[in-house]
C-alpha cells in the first residue's frame, strides 16, 4: 500500500472534495487523469458504490500523485477497515458514528463526519473530526454556514449536497473550508456518453469558480 497521506496543501489548491458514487472502475479509470488535469485535487469514492475498495485500491495505486484518495459513506467500523486496506486517505461519513471517529482519530486519518444541528456538528468537532460535513446543505443554504461560524469560528466545514456551479461562490464566502460535490461535477449524461473532453470542460468550470 502506498505511504502517500493526505494532503492539506493538495486541498487547499483546490478545496472540493468530488464524491463518486455508481461509478464503474472503467469510467473511474478514464475520469481520473481528466479530474487531475483540470485542478481537482481530492476526490471520495462512495463505500456503496459496487466494487468500491477495488476502486480505491485501483485509484491509490496508479493515480494517487498530486490527489487525495478517500472513501465516503463510511457508516461502520467494518466500512471504515475495508476502506483503510483499500489505501484510502481520509474518510468521510453521512453520519456521527463515534467508533469510526475515534478509531481514525487514533489513527490520524482525516476524518469528516456528516452533520447537521448546530450541537450535532459541535459533538463531531469534539471527538476529533477534521472537517464536519453539513449534509444536507441544500436545505439551509450558505446562510447557515454563516451563522455556525459566526459563534464558532474555529469549526471547519464542508457544506456537501446541492452544491453547484451557481452556489458555490456563496458557500465559500458564507465561510466553508471544502465543499462536497458529487452528481453535480460528475455529470452521469457526460459520463454515460464517454464525453471526456466535456466532462473536462465541465471540471475546469468548477475550479475557475474557486477564485472568486
Amino acid at each position: 500500500m502506498s505511504e502517500i497521506t493526505f494532503s492539506w496543501a493538495l486541498f487547499q489548491k483546490s478545496p472540493i472534495v468530488g464524491i463518486v458514487r455508481n461509478i464503474s472502475l472503467d469510467d473511474l479509470k478514464q475520469i481520473l487523469p481528466i479530474y487531475k488535469e483540470a485542478g481537482l485535487t481530492t476526490i471520495e469514492i462512495t463505500m456503496n458504490t459496487p466494487g468500491a475498495d477495488e476502486m480505491i485500491r485501483y485509484a491509490v495505486e496508479y493515480e494517487s500523485e498530486n490527489l487525495n484518495i478517500g472513501a465516503g459513506t463510511v457508516c461502520t467500523k467494518e466500512d471504515l477497515e475495508l476502506a483503510l486496506d483499500a489505501g484510502a486517505k481520509f474518510i468521510v461519513t453521512p453520519i456521527i458514528s463515534k467508533k469510526v471517529i475515534k478509531s481514525c482519530v487514533k489513527k490520524g486519518i482525516p476524518i469528516f463526519p456528516g452533520a447537521f444541528t448546530p450541537t450535532e456538528i459541535y459533538n463531531a468537532w469534539s471527538l476529533g473530526a477534521t472537517m464536519v460535513k453539513i449534509y444536507p446543505a441544500t436545505s439551509l443554504g450558505p446562510e447557515y454556514i454563516k451563522d455556525l461560524k459566526a459563534p464558532m469560528n474555529q469549526l471547519k466545514l464542508l457544506p456537501t449536497g446541492g452544491v453547484g456551479l451557481e452556489n458555490m461562490s456563496n458557500f465559500l464566502k458564507a465561510g466553508a473550508n471544502g465543499l462536497g460535490i458529487g452528481g453535480q461535477l460528475f455529470d452521469k449524461k457526460l459520463i454515460h456518453d464517454k464525453n471526456w473532453q466535456g466532462l473536462s470542460d465541465h471540471f475546469k468550470q468548477f475550479v475557475q469558480k474557486l477564485s472568486f
